[in-house]
């Protein structure tokens, strides 16, 4: 029954702290520190963030829907459908960025997962960047004009967000507003993008399961629901924090659990 419970409580953390900018990485190396999770870190990571993938799949089903219904062959293509194409190819673009710099780097940042102190470190970054992004000016620029450019920075932000504590949502929704997309724009394209760097991390750790015990699986898939829920219900609280300038009060609890964790660490 405890590891059912602890199971379902870091399904929730990963759900929750996947969206808002408070790192969900960072919150769960934290956790399984101070819960003593002790079960194969890996196979319940890949659940829990399938978990979330679908919950960011459904909330944004429609867009998602429409981007893929834009690449079917037609007689005319209209300016919805270029927009469409040019967010498709800016996703791309931001992915494979992505992709690239985390196949170089994976044996490194694995090692930080086990490292709770560095995660605690990591937070204050990501505390300081979520802060300072509400006093971002307002841009003009959409989703579909994110651009090259854009699409390079936004997706070496969310290879940095690999890193324990480092919040994906926070450097990537903050990266696209700093470059000049409206605040709403940036939350889009840094939820779209989640979806192949979630999959894309998860195709590449599927081996793993493998290994998995038939006496963990109950407590993995309550912690996949778990994730699922909580992911699906913040969303939609975090766009309209975002279009309210309210993300500081995100960069502040970072302040307060890392520099608490710090010192609950050194204090041993």
């Amino acid at each position: 029954m405890e590891f059912y419970l602890k199971s379902i409580l870091l399904g929730i953390i990963q759900g929750i702290t996947e969206f808002i900018p408070v790192s969900s990485s960072g919150h769960l190396v934290l956790a399984q520190h101070f819960l003593a999770f002790e079960s194969p870190d890996i196979i319940f990571e890949i659940l829990v963030h399938f978990g979330t993938l679908l919950s960011v799949i459904i909330y944004f089903r429609k867009d998602i829907t429409r981007l893929i219904f834009s690449l079917a062959p037609v007689s005319e293509i209209t300016e919805t459908r270029r927009a469409d194409h040019k967010t498709l190819l800016y996703l791309l673009v931001g992915t494979i960025v992505t992709g690239i710099l985390g196949f170089l780097f994976q044996a490194e940042i694995r090692q930080l997962f086990a490292r709770p102190l560095f995660a605690a470190s990591m937070l204050l970054v990501t505390g300081t960047v979520v802060f300072l992004s509400d006093y971002i000016p307002p841009r003009r620029l959409d989703i579909h004009q994110t651009g090259l450019f854009r699409s390079i920075i936004i997706g070496v932000s969310q290879a940095f967000a690999i890193i324990p504590g480092i919040s994906r949502s926070g450097m990537t929704i903050t990266a696209g507003m700093t470059t000049g997309l409206k605040r709403d724009a940036a939350a889009r394209f840094s939820f779209l993008l989640a979806i192949p760097a979630i999959l894309g991390a998860t195709i590449f750790d599927i081996r793993s399961l493998n290994s998995i015990e038939r006496a963990f699986v109950p407590g993995y898939i309550l912690g996949m629901l778990a994730a699922f829920i909580s992911g699906y219900l913040v969303i939609a609280l975090l766009m309209k924090l975002i279009s309210k300038r309210r993300l500081k009060i995100f960069g502040i609890y970072c302040w307060v659990v890392g520099l608490s964790v710090i010192f609950l660490l050194i204090r041993g």
